[in-house]
């Protein structure tokens, strides 16, 4: 298939993110197109037109966050000049205005109607087919396309005002069991938040939570698992608040993962992020099964009772070293790491300090710390008391130390042993010889030395040691490791 067809996708964000992209691309694929997901870096040559369509699927969590998405953009346009872009995701929900005038070529897909990605595809190959030869070449190839997307979109924020039934009010309808850039497949369960914390945008851009029920779940996962896949990463933006209809009534994310463990009989389970103060006894319990992985993140924010108050978190510095207390029960030297939010308004020193103390008490092997973002629209964009901007950054370094360090010190740990991993398809624009890749079962990255032969997508992997730079560096290659022998 030649460039003409080629569809170019761009993921921001979270794992929810990426899925939905995957699903996109499915879409895409199936009606004809190619989907790719590493945008070149460099202009294409003059006899290449680049793709028809680049999608960049947006992120909003920080303001970094949307920096980088305006960059990708920019990127973008720039090296498909005959291209529309279609921009959606949580930045397209909350900043649709300005996004539009970045440039003609682009049309603004809100997060909240990202599910009609399954039914452009087939529209826009049929618009491509029947009236390209309208389009003026160059920028204003790209314009026409754009134009013809956004007046889709139009359509179906007209059809939902009117109270008329609309596919983008279907939140799982880009689940998909076909991946093109992850080894590892993905299942969107629950979608949007009722929490109110007072820093996240997120919930004004994905909405109140809803969940997809238990029976659809198991089906998506016996389904994979039936094709052969070894895991299958469990995903929402708040699993704490899954509740799916199962046999007239519903059930929460313990009792989810109990059913799927029922129900299927090899596939692994990797969980994504939870709240300190869902990690009970019950949900320990779920966990202890070998074919839980021993990967936990927890959203902890920060380890102040002062602060968590102020941004709304419903529980305590306690009850987040209980729940890493409790995975340690559960599983044998787990993986687990956690957010951090530095900087948050009033945050002082002392407060700073009890984060710091409890980061050290349990132990992370992981600390992704950022700083504050004040997010329009939110409680603490308003709030008083702002941390200076050096002190912030400087809090991100004494956490991102401690975490780099713990990281080193965690897969010293395993130097020498043998673990179950995955290994990854070889990545779009790599050359041919590139050494293989693997995640292990508790989330260690690693390479594996030159001269070692392909292996079976399941394998097993001996860690030889960290790759300090690597890690210090912040890539995503943080160990070294051989097949055994």
């Amino acid at each position: 298939m030649t460039t003409l067809c080629t569809v170019r996708f761009e993921t921001l964000g979270c794992r929810l993110n990426q899925l939905e992209t995957e699903g996109a691309a499915k879409a895409f694929f199936d009606a004809g197109f190619t989907p790719l997901f590493n945008a070149p870096a460099a202009t294409p040559a003059p006899d290449d037109a680049g793709a028809v369509l680049c999608v960049v699927n947006t992120c909003s969590v920080t303001g970094k966050a949307e920096q980088k998405a305006r960059r990708s953009i920019r990127r973008l346009l720039e090296t498909n000049p005959n291209a529309a872009m279609l921009v959606t995701g949580c930045y397209a929900e909350l900043d649709a205005a300005f996004l539009s005038a970045l440039d003609s070529r682009i049309a603004v897909l809100s997060g909240k109607q990202k599910q009609i990605l399954a039914d452009i595809p087939a529209k826009y190959r049929a618009f491509l087919q029947n009236t390209e030869c309208e389009a003026a070449p160059g920028d204003g190839q790209g314009k026409h396309r754009a134009a013809f997307l956004s007046a889709l979109i139009h359509a179906n924020a007209n059809a939902s005002e009117t109270g008329q039934p609309t596919l983008a009010q279907k939140p799982f309808r880009l689940s998909t069991d076909t991946f093109f850039a992850h080894s590892r497949p993905l299942v969107k369960i629950q979608e949007g938040c009722d929490n109110f914390c007072s820093y996240c945008a997120i919930r004004l851009a994905r909405g109140k939570s809803v969940s997809l029920d238990a029976l659809s779940v198991i089906a998506q996962i016996r389904t994979l698992e039936t094709q052969g896949q070894q895991e299958v990463v469990l995903t929402g933006v708040n699993l704490c608040q899954y509740a799916g209809e199962y046999q007239g009534g519903s059930v929460d994310f313990t009792a989810l993962l109990e059913l799927i463990l029922e129900n299927t009989s090899a596939i692994a389970l990797r969980i994504s992020s939870l709240r300190p103060d869902y990690i009970d006894g019950r949900f320990c319990s779920a966990i202890r099964d070998a074919r839980v992985r021993p990967h936990f993140h927890l959203s902890v924010q920060s380890g102040s009772n002062t602060v968590l108050a102020a941004m709304n978190r419903p529980y305590t510095a306690a009850q987040t070293a209980e729940a890493a207390a409790r995975l340690r029960e559960a599983k044998r030297n787990p993986f687990i790491a956690c957010d951090i939010i530095a900087g948050f308004p009033g945050e002082t020193d002392r407060n700073f300090e009890d984060t710091l103390e409890l980061c050290r008490r349990c132990d992370f092997a992981w600390i992704h710390a950022f700083p504050f973002s004040p997010r329009p629209g939110t409680p603490a964009f308003s709030m008083k008391k702002h941390v200076q901007s050096s002190v912030t950054q400087e809090r991100v370094s004494v956490l991102t130390e401690l975490a780099i360090a713990r990281k080193i010190t965690y897969i010293n740990s395993f130097t020498g042993q043998s673990l179950p991993a995955i290994i990854e398809r070889p990545r779009e624009n790599k050359p041919a010889n590139q050494p293989l890749r693997g995640v292990t079962e508790n989330f260690i990255h690693v390479e594996l030395a030159a001269g070692q032969e392909q292996r079976a997508h399941k394998t097993t992997v001996r860690i030889i040691k960290p790759l300090e730079e690597h890690i210090r560096q912040g890539d995503e290659i943080e160990a070294a490791a051989v097949f055994p022998e």
